[in-house]
């Protein structure tokens, strides 16, 4: 009978990065990044399917923008004591919803609601990451594994946006949306599949209890 190590066994035996777990990370990270500027691809079309103007169709990044800077450190602050695993599997399917009603939306002003709860999702999920990444691996490689996770921002910004825009132009800006709450499927199952657990980081010296503002910022 095989067990699975614990997190400090993890973290202090010496070895080759868990790959497939930061790989699984990263792409989190690259989906949430390209669809905070896939409408910045996608624009004439959204803005004519939506019979608004370009601009108001551009509000779509800022509200998305919105809903992480408001709520990311408060709900980094509030989901301190929560275990990591269920934390951003639960993030993630917040964001699957957001982004899929994002693909669907009838109107304006639920396009509006959609992109301000995926931008929250995709806050909390980023506040997650580095630590997660950090956690998960060997002693001594922190920053590397750190390195690997988030090279789905620049990836994102680099290839995402070019390639939902050809989509958009293809066949549609809800195809964009769409293809990519396809990919947050299947990155859901990748982490629930590779991406090991890892205790509450409240846990770590602070005795359990819920951090203060300035020890969250």
């Amino acid at each position: 009978m095989t067990t699975t190590p614990s997190e400090a066994e993890r973290r202090t035996r010496p070895g080759a990065l868990p790959w497939p777990a930061l790989l699984a990370l990263s792409t989190a990270v690259f989906i949430t990044s390209l669809t905070e500027t896939l409408p910045a691809g996608v624009l004439p079309g959204m803005a004519d399917s939506l019979d608004v103007g370009p601009g108001a169709a551009g509000q779509s990044v800022t509200v998305y923008a919105a809903g992480t800077a408001l709520t990311a450190i408060p709900l980094a602050r509030a989901t301190a004591s929560v275990p990591r695993k269920p934390l951003l599997l639960g993030a993630v399917a917040v964001f699957l919803v957001a982004n899929t009603l994002t693909a669907v939306a009838p109107g304006y002003a639920v396009l509006l609601a959609a992109r301000f709860l995926a931008g929250v999702a995709a806050g909390l999920v980023w506040a997650i990451l580095a630590g997660y990444a950090r956690r998960i691996a060997p002693a001594g490689s922190e920053g590397r594994a750190i390195a690997v996770a988030m090279t789905g921002i620049p990836v994102a910004l680099s290839l995402g946006v070019p390639a939902g825009t050809l989509i958009g132009e293809q066949v549609g800006w809800r195809a964009a949306f769409g293809a990519v709450s396809l990919a947050t499927l299947a990155v859901l199952g990748w982490i629930g599949a590779s991406v090991p657990a890892v205790g509450r980081p409240a846990a770590e010296g602070t005795g359990g209890d819920r951090p203060g503002l300035r020890r969250t910022l």
